[in-house]
């Protein structure tokens, strides 16, 4: 096992610190030729973080070419956002077109820092005539159970009114338990009701077995359409099975949920790829948990697969994934599930963990090199202690709630790490919240 001094001496030999452009300039000759780049976060509520994907993800546009942004948010929430950036769309601002964010946590997506992001997408479009060479913003993710469901109906009833009553038919198995998917899949699980896999899984294969009769009958305008329908469809049927698992075993759900991001992401290449006539370039934006390959962490030694994982063994060294530290600073968070938003202090990092180490550097702020590093990955071989906070921080249980062991090297092909950090700035914020006078940090302070 390497020692402390030897890893300490191997990042500062190695790291590129983040005092302007030359950094990022830098990793973004690592991602080289990558069709896939996995830019994640260490919590849903970082300023620094937000700000740091976006002129990242925007110089993946500007210079690599890359197609798309898919994020970790919900389809039908995510699709409207990217209505408004390739038209047409009846929403007049990006905060307008963020409005379908109206779930718990509503602030990892209605910030200032992506309303920012999503205008400059905005912008940008607006130079390209062609639609369909416009940069979408799409969500990978199966909470949107009910929404789904009304999607693909509305799209039935404009496609095929028979159809859509059909549609309506099969979904209403679900009654007025999709408005609470929870206690749809309490219910079901333990016996309290049928459960609606077979309703789901048959409109699915309804819809795709009948979606390219539409197309035909109708042109290629509709495919982008079509292709929204279907999503939806195996949004809901994969909502249902996740909900049902929730109560059973937590590896089932978490797998499933990736998986089924995983097989989105794959769905959407396949899209653009016909759409473009070349295979696309995507960035994703996900937390660490779900981007970091899974098999390097002690959650991957217990059954958990994640996104990371799953690119890596569909694209190999085609997907380029990296995390994001800090050591201390402020969050965006809740304290419970459905809990205020309050802006909490995140705790000195822990000894023992990369944070720690990162932040022993004393380098500051820096841009950490692993894909094709030997010498690093020799030094940080052992597993570390890593922190993840989502939508809810726990401080005064950390280590237990927040921390997992992870073998970076293995885990990530670069590190971000930013060693204080601040707050989103949230567009609606809760009575408990209370605005911060801190100053400006990297990289908004450029």
């Amino acid at each position: 096992m390497a020692s402390d001094a030897a890893a300490l001496d191997a990042v500062r030999q190695q790291a590129w610190r983040l005092d302007g452009r030359d950094a990022l300039t830098r990793l973004l000759e690592e991602v080289g030729d990558c069709s896939l780049v996995l830019l994640g976060e260490a919590s849903h509520g970082t300023h620094e973080f937000y700000r740091l994907r976006a002129q990242l993800t925007q110089r993946l546009i500007t210079e690599k070419g890359f197609d798309a942004v898919a994020v970790e948010a919900d389809w039908p929430d995510a699709l409207r956002v990217s209505r408004y950036l390739r038209g047409p769309s009846d929403d007049a601002s990006a905060e307008e077109a963020l409005g379908g964010f109206e779930r718990f946590p509503r602030w990892m997506w209605r910030n200032v820092e992506v309303v920012e992001f999503v205008e400059w997408l905005k912008v940008h479009n607006q130079a390209i005539a062609a639609r369909d060479r416009r940069v979408g913003f799409w969500g990978l993710d199966l909470y949107s159970l009910r929404a789904s469901m009304d999607a693909v109906v509305r799209y039935l009833e404009r496609a095929d009114p028979e159809a859509a009553r059909r549609a309506r038919e099969r979904y209403a198995c679900f009654d007025h338990l999709a408005e609470d998917p929870q206690r749809y899949g309490y219910a079901a699980n333990y016996g309290l009701r049928e459960d609606c896999e077979r309703e789901a899984l048959q409109q699915l294969r309804e819809l795709c077995r009948d979606g390219a009769r539409w197309l035909s009958r109708d042109g290629s305008g509709e495919a982008d359409e079509r292709f929204y329908a279907e999503q939806n469809a195996r949004v809901v049927r994969n909502a249902e099975m996740y909900y049902r698992t929730m109560f059973q075993d937590r590896n089932d759900s978490w797998n499933l949920r990736d998986t089924h991001m995983a097989d989105t992401l794959q769905a959407l290449q396949e899209h653009l790829r016909l759409e473009r006539g070349r295979t696309p370039r995507i960035v994703v934006w996900a937390h660490n948990s779900h981007l970091g390959d899974a098999r390097a962490t002690d959650t991957g030694e217990h059954g958990q697969l994640n996104l990371g994982q799953l690119m890596r063994e569909r694209h190999g060294s085609s997907a380029f994934l990296v995390g994001f530290t800090t050591h201390d600073g402020h969050v965006a968070a809740a304290s419970d599930w459905d809990g205020p938003l309050e802006r909490k202090a995140v705790r000195p990092s822990l000894p023992g963990s990369i944070e720690r180490l990162l932040h022993d550097s004393a380098l500051g702020d820096f841009v950490l090199p692993l894909r094709g590093r030997e010498p690093l990955g020799q030094a940080l071989a052992e597993p570390l202690l890593e922190r993840a906070i989502g939508v809810i921080y726990r401080p005064e249980t950390e280590l237990l709630s927040h921390y997992f062991k992870a073998r970076v090297p293995a885990q990530f092909d670069a590190l971000l790490h930013i060693d204080r950090t601040r707050a989103v700035r949230p567009l609606d914020p809760s009575a408990l919240w209370h605005h911060s006078t801190e100053p400006e940090t990297y990289p908004s302070g450029l």
